[in-house]
């Protein structure tokens, strides 16, 4: 049994309590003034208790938070309902500005308030920097999308200009084969740049909206569609590309979505094989667990893992002396993928690969998950 269990609370020195507390606590009239704090008010405000008991409460409180505290107060001396988590701000005899979370409890006849405040400056600086952050996001974001929308806008003149010149060109008067074969190639590879840049414009406009297409893919017919438009990277390459999606034929996603993330997990192979080596790309699909996967593996220069960490798929960010790379195209995967509620690991090392597997149908929100 508690021996203290029944012992009057007069024999215990409460007041302990009310020195010691880390918190506010604080003991206020209906006048407006304070009757009672203890040591952590002072020690916070930086007045001493004589400066403190001898000045009306709102002279301490930020200018711009006044009105607000006066109404407050008096919906709580009128109303005798608790006041909970009001917040504000002071100022302390420095010129520092700090916010208090309040707690008060009139007691009407006493024509008192009983306070208790938490110092959350640290918290509201958190919220302050968070929500500057989002709003550079933004910004950034809606930068981006009239960057891309722009760029895809404007690349489909000088496109259609080069289309009409191939249709005005006499192909009866040119007589070598060698020279029609790399004509009839160069309007090939124009007709599918402005195919591509008629679907950004067409998949920029549709993200403008509530609703994103999302329709059943086959994989086949999107990785055909990409390597037509990357017959001559592949073929300069001498890459090798092994595909396997017989244990699974369609994705639901987005078309150009999906085939911007086939473009540059493809490219990022090619442009990233080891010097001297022919690329080497495995691209397969399966089902795990009941979830959709389709996986990019290479035979690469990799990255390391322990130093790239969370930073692979950030914006503008490079791991290789590459002058061709500009640290966008990850970044595009990834977006892609987790925008449409989807998630992909990595898993790479030094000189021996990287393995991109990219899961379809995980619930929005999920982090990207690294392996070394």
């Amino acid at each position: 049994m508690n021996e203290y269990a029944n012992t009057p609370d007069t024999e215990f020195n409460l007041e302990l309590f009310f020195d010691l507390s880390a918190d506010l606590l604080c003991i206020a009239g209906y006048d407006g003034y304070f009757r009672k704090i203890n040591p952590a008010v002072s020690n916070m405000l930086g007045y001493t208790r004589e400066e403190l008991f001898s000045r009306p409460i709102s002279d301490f409180i930020h200018p711009d938070d006044k009105s607000a505290t006066a109404a407050n107060r008096n919906n709580l001396t009128q109303s005798s309902i608790p006041l909970l988590n009001f917040e504000n701000r002071y100022i302390t005899k420095s010129g520092e500005t700090v916010w208090l979370s309040w707690t008060s409890m009139p007691v009407d006849s006493e024509q008192l308030v009983y306070a208790i405040a938490k110092n959350i400056t640290h918290k509201k600086k958190q919220e302050e920097d968070r929500n500057l952050l989002i709003k550079n996001l933004t910004d950034l974001n809606n930068d981006l999308k009239k960057l891309n929308y722009t760029t895809s806008h404007d690349l489909r003149a000088p496109v259609a200009n080069l289309l009409a010149v191939f249709d005005l060109l006499d192909n009866t008067k040119i007589t070598d084969n060698e020279t029609q074969e790399f004509i009839h190639h160069l309007k090939a590879a124009t007709n599918n740049l402005k195919n591509t840049l008629d679907r950004y414009v067409d998949a920029l406009v549709e993200k403008a909206t509530p609703q994103i297409d999302m329709r059943e893919l086959d994989l086949n017919k999107t990785l055909d569609n990409v390597l037509r438009s990357l017959s001559s990277l592949v073929n300069g390459s001498r890459a090798t590309i092994e595909v396997d999606f017989s244990k699974l034929s369609q994705i639901r996603f987005n078309e150009t979505q999906l085939e911007s993330v086939f473009l540059n997990l493809i490219t990022n192979a090619i442009k990233y094989a080891k010097p001297g080596e022919a690329p080497y790309i495995s691209i397969s699909s399966q089902q795990v667990n009941g979830i959709n996967q389709v996986t990019f593996a290479d035979k690469g220069i990799g990255f390391d893992m322990n130093k790239v960490k969370d930073r692979l798929f950030g914006f503008h960010q490079k791991f290789h002396d590459n002058s061709d790379g500009k640290g966008i195209g990850l970044y595009l995967v990834y977006n892609h993928i987790t925008g449409l509620g989807g998630n992909i690991t990595v898993e790479s090392k030094v000189n021996e690969g990287t393995v991109f597997t990219i899961s379809f149908n995980r619930p929005t929100g999920q982090e990207v998950l690294f392996k070394a």
